[in-house]
């Protein structure tokens, strides 16, 4: 049986590297098999936003934008916290591809499933 695995992203281009870092665990859970969500909170809200993540490539990684599709590629979940994402007056039309918005009850209904959490 598949294990559940979150990481919560708080950061973004305030913090690329913590991004991309995020990103790339999100993925290596991902692969092996692991029910996957990656949690966009804070400022990792702007990461949701089409076209915010074009630019974010830290040195020896993949581009952030390419982690980010593979991940929902590869069946990953991407939610964004709600309160986040209007705090930063950004619009819910303009999302990437598989992102939800959702409310912290459905982060603690997931977490309360007993996954395992790392926060970046």
């Amino acid at each position: 049986m598949a294990g559940k695995f979150l990481v919560s992203l708080t950061n973004a281009k305030n913090d690329a590297d913590k991004a991309t870092v995020g990103f790339v665990v999100a993925n290596a859970a991902v692969a092996s098999g692991q029910e996957t969500v990656v949690f966009l909170n804070v400022e990792g809200a702007y990461l949701a936003s089409k076209g915010y993540a074009d630019d974010i490539h830290e040195a020896g990684f993949a581009p952030l934008k390419q982690l980010m599709e593979n991940f929902v590629e590869a069946g990953g979940t991407l939610w964004v916290c709600s309160p986040c994402y209007k705090k930063r007056e950004l619009d819910e039309e303009n999302l990437v591809d598989g992102a939800t918005i959702v409310g912290g009850a459905k982060l603690v209904e997931f977490l309360s499933l007993g996954a395992a959490s790392i926060t970046y």
